[in-house]
């Protein structure tokens, strides 16, 4: 076993409950074209870049505006929303709390900057972080390992020396991809989803909490 110095974090479904916004700007948008949406292509538009799952999105709806229309109207309903404040996932704070010092701390997120520099710093937990990598300048969304290694890569530690928290598949399968430690934490949206090939699958943030703590128990 390697020694672990950097734990990295989703963001969307992970540390906030963010999931249910975005499924619900999906809903409002494809009922502006006259639609509904399928619970399955919700939960295949989870964890890629933003305009691959709007992309999804156009396809399973036959919509004929572009999927950078698409984005850019789901952009703004999810900027008002992020507008109400936001609360951290249960256990969120306890795991910040646990490894900051021990470890280097980064959120690598498909969510745009925009967001991520309204959610970050309302939440008062932005200085935890060593690195923030966005999806901003990713050319390629998860499940392609890019935007993990670019946060690795930042942090300046080894692909091995790093654990990815994911709630989604193509996040986790992304964190592997990179050849990260990869603990999958399912939500509420997620829990059906194939994380067999996760290292570890924890119940909540708590679990992984325990997890890490053995991970890293014999450094420090």
């Amino acid at each position: 076993m390697p020694e672990f110095v950097a734990l990295i974090f989703d963001m969307d479904g992970l540390m906030i409950d963010t999931e249910g916004l975005y499924w619900a700007a999906a809903r409002e948008i494809a009922r502006s074209f006259g639609k509904s949406v399928a619970d399955d292509t919700l939960r295949d538009m989870m964890g890629r870049a933003p305009i691959e799952s709007m992309r999804v999105f156009k396809r399973d709806l036959q919509l004929h505006d572009s999927a950078e229309e698409l984005l850019d109207r789901r952009s703004a309903i999810m900027l008002n929303r992020f507008a109400e404040p936001i609360a951290p996932m249960l256990g969120l704070m306890e795991i910040l709390r646990a490894f900051r010092g021990k470890l280097k701390l980064a959120v690598a997120t498909s969510a745009p900057a925009a967001f991520a520099d309204l959610i970050l710093p309302a939440m008062k937990i932005v200085d935890y972080f060593d690195v923030v990598q966005t999806s901003d300048g990713v050319k390629h969304g998860k499940p392609d390992p890019e935007i993990y290694l670019k946060a690795i890569e930042r942090l300046g530690v080894a692909a091995e020396e790093s654990i990815v928290l994911e709630d989604s598949v193509a996040g986790a399968r992304a964190g592997k991809n990179a050849g990260a430690y990869t603990i999958a934490v399912p939500s509420e949206y997620t829990r059906g989803g194939d994380f067999g090939f996760a290292d570890y699958v924890a119940r909540d943030l708590d679990d992984a909490r325990g997890h890490i703590a053995e991970l890293v128990r014999p450094m420090h």
